[in-house]
């Protein structure tokens, strides 16, 4: 069994703490079904949020999810690139897998899309 990564992101229309939960869970809802990942197979989950997102945790989303509340996850801020996608939520999500990298099914939603517009027509 192979340690796979999966990443995926989304944009939430404010900063407020109702946007980033839901938001949240949505990015999170659409990889596990497009993924078929249980908690148990998780390694980690890093969260990352550019800096003009702060009215709430991420991981609270998550951990609400049934079976993730002992998963390992970590919030941190992205590095504020100029002219960078602003109110975005990106994750990169560590799974235990038989299924080849080529097999994660990375899923990018709203404007997040334009970060990987290769991989736009999976999410």
């Amino acid at each position: 069994m192979a340690v796979r990564g999966i990443r995926g992101a989304i944009t939430v229309s404010r900063n407020g703490e109702t946007e980033i939960l839901e938001a949240t869970r949505e990015l999170m809802e659409r990889i596990i079904e497009a993924n078929q990942i249980v908690p148990e197979d998780v390694c980690s989950l890093l969260i990352t949020v550019t800096n003009d997102l702060d009215a709430a945790f991420p991981a609270r989303a998550v951990r609400q999810l049934p079976g993730w509340d002992m998963v390992p996850i970590m919030c941190s801020l992205e590095i504020p690139v100029p002219n960078s996608l602003p109110l975005c939520i990106r994750f990169m999500l560590q799974v235990n897998t038989e299924k080849t990298q080529r097999e994660m099914v990375h899923v990018y939603l709203r404007e997040a899309k334009k970060l990987r517009p290769d991989l736009a027509h999976l999410s």
